[in-house]
């Protein structure tokens, strides 16, 4: 039996999450700004109308906000995942670049380019988030 360790098997299991997460967040902050858009479209306001609270996100679950509603927890997953995005983004962008940095020559160029893209764009976001429209999408999200 050989105790060397094989270096090709693919990422570790961190990084794989890391990557998981990533997607995960960037897909919840899509489906929002895509929720929002799509509610201002079909109700003919603006953003300043979206956030006097007659056009509530939680309207937008079919059949209600009960637990035997299946639409109910997707809409749960997807705002925890928005919600906590923005607090996992500035840690996840710390550990890929320092990944990146020490096991450039282990991993896959594959895995490190989205490693590397996954934490740029969770930073663009998170930075996004800070901007006046995004900031009102945000205010009705969590109404």
């Amino acid at each position: 039996m050989s105790t060397v360790v094989d270096t090709a098997a693919g990422p570790p299991r961190l990084v794989r999450t890391v990557l998981l997460t990533q997607v995960a967040v960037t897909v919840a902050f899509v489906v929002v700004v895509a929720l929002y858009v799509g509610r201002m479209a079909t109700a003919g306001v603006g953003p300043a109308e979206m956030l006097t609270g007659a056009y509530d996100p939680k309207d937008l679950v079919p059949f209600g906000l009960h637990a035997a509603n299946p639409f109910f927890w997707l809409y749960a997953v997807v705002s925890l995942l928005y919600l906590t995005g923005a607090v996992l983004t500035v840690p996840m962008a710390v550990y890929a670049a320092a990944v990146a940095a020490r096991d450039a020559d282990r991993l896959s160029r594959r895995t490190l380019t989205l490693l590397l893209v996954g934490a740029g764009t969770t930073t663009i976001l998170l930075i996004a988030r800070f901007t006046p429209a995004v900031a009102d999408m945000h205010r009705w999200w969590l109404d």
